[in-house]
């Protein structure tokens, strides 16, 4: 399977820099929530038509790769 990961930017001018789906309203939190709540790709999909298949799977890579951190540090801004 080739990588997707791509398709995931991180704008601090969009969605307070949150990462989303090439640079659209579409946060990785809110799709991995959809799939958490029992949502299909092809439900999701159906809900947000603008979306495409290769963008869920790259939500999946991501919080896969942040799964793999050895360590989170919280920021004080």
């Amino acid at each position: 399977m080739e990588s997707q990961i791509n398709r995931i930017t991180i704008n601090t001018e969009i969605c307070h820099g949150k990462p989303t789906i090439r640079n659209m309203r579409y946060t990785v939190e809110m799709i991995l929530d959809l799939m958490a709540s029992g949502m299909t790709h092809d439900e999701i999909l159906a809900d947000y038509p603008v979306l495409e298949v290769e963008d869920l799977e790259a939500c999946l890579e991501f919080a896969s790769k942040l799964t793999k951190l050895k360590s989170i540090h919280k920021i004080v801004a």
